[in-house]
């Protein structure tokens, strides 16, 4: 076997070591396009007060359809706010849901439209709708010019209280979700209570599943605060949903900024508890399931596994099982009992693409109390089974939600 050559006696080698400081507000507020709503205007004059801002403005499709006034209510307080920002060109409608991250000529096409409207450094592309819609255009700002600022908008539950906080943005790519990406953290986030009221229930439900994931591995009188409130959730009471994404997103900001792995540089995923299965549900049902359904299924299935495994008090399982199905989740899809040539189910494929998303050994969050999550790097396929078979049970129709 041949030693590897030590550097010569020539070789010089200078190490380069530097910190980049990150710092971006995330504003919760109502009308952020009122005029008299000054909110978006001091998010683009924080650094530079004295300028006036060229701003591109993108919107989700749906929520174009949902609020079709909106492109003129924005152009109006561009108006209004004329000496602070200036509107580059039209309001820009790009299709919204998983279809953004799918097709790839939309993120094509809004690199030609940040490029038309000479955005560069020092001006913004801000994004306004879901989450999928939201990570397309922040990969899109990203890449453009090697990074534009970027502010989030996001109009979902699901985006408000998680991604929409975020540091990540991505497309997904040859059959994996979120396969090609970016960390880059936006200028500034705008949650905006006015546009949740627009969602059907469906997809005001789905962004309650993070709420109950970040819970779970973060904070036991939050889950607390769950269950008491769960009835008031499941017929999403305004108030209980403002308050859910406003201690939700506090929890995935504390843990991008003190969770000592912003950047997820390591082998682990600490706010991805339930994702591993419900990446590969998506896939396997073709996005047919939404990502908040899936996670509340891979939630209900870790859980379970976390019982099985002797890591949670059985009472504690049964009590994450009984809040998701108060909040309207149906934990069973008919994609759990797909199984390849070998007879192995195809979800479990889903562990080794999170893997290899990352790298290193597998490292996947289970939970050992409510609100103390903890990571293994092995999974007992024989339990994941038997957690699958214990789903299934208790979706019969008289236990459906």
């Amino acid at each position: 076997m041949l030693e590897p050559k030590r550097p010569s006696a020539a070789t010089q080698v200078h190490r380069q070591s530097f910190a980049v400081h990150y710092d971006y507000p995330v504003y919760f507020t109502r009308d952020v396009f009122d005029p008299a709503n000054l909110c978006l205007r001091h998010a683009l004059a924080r650094l530079e007060g004295n300028k006036r801002h060229r701003v591109a403005v993108f919107i989700d499709e749906g929520v174009a359809l949902a609020c079709p006034r909106l492109p003129s209510r924005i152009a109006r307080y561009a108006e209004h706010h004329a000496d602070a920002m200036a509107m580059a060109g039209d309001v820009v409608v790009v299709p919204g849901g998983e279809a953004v991250k799918n097709q790839h000529d939309c993120v094509e096409h809004m690199l030609k439209d940040l490029s038309a409207r000479r955005i560069d450094r020092q001006s913004y592309a801000i994004a306004i709708g879901g989450g999928a819609m939201l990570d397309a255009a922040g990969f899109a700002a990203a890449i453009f010019h090697r990074g534009v600022r970027h502010v989030r908008c996001p109009t979902t539950v699901l985006a408000q209280n998680d991604s929409g906080v975020g540091v990540k943005n991505a497309i997904n790519a040859f059959g994996f979700k979120n396969l090609l990406g970016t960390f880059a953290p936006p200028f500034a986030v705008i949650n905006d209570a006015a546009f949740l009221e627009t969602l059907s229930e469906r997809d005001k439900r789905g962004g309650l599943a993070e709420g109950v994931k970040v819970a779970l591995i973060r904070d036991a009188d939050f889950f607390a605060w769950l269950e008491r409130n769960g009835t008031a959730l499941a017929r999403f009471d305004p108030h209980g949903i403002d308050e859910l994404v406003r201690r939700c997103a506090g929890l995935h900001m504390r843990q991008i900024a003190h969770g000592g792995d912003p950047f997820e540089n390591g082998s682990a995923r600490p706010l991805d508890f339930g994702h591993w299965s419900a990446h590969k549900l998506e896939t396997l049902t073709r996005h047919a399931l939404r990502h908040g359904e899936a996670v509340a299924i891979g939630i209900a299935l870790d859980a379970r596994y976390s019982v099985f495994s002797g890591l949670l008090p059985e009472a504690e399982g049964d009590r994450v099982h009984r809040l998701l199905v108060q909040l309207g989740f149906r934990l069973w899809d008919d994609a759990l009992d797909l199984r390849d040539e070998r007879g192995r189910r195809r979800v479990l494929a889903g562990l080794a693409e999170f893997q290899e998303h990352l790298g290193g050994e597998l490292t996947v969050t289970l939970i050992a109390g409510l609100g103390r999550g903890v990571e293994v790097h092995a999974m007992d396929e024989a339990l994941v089974e038997r957690a699958v078979q214990w789903l299934k049970t208790r979706a019969s129709p008289q236990t459906l939600p």
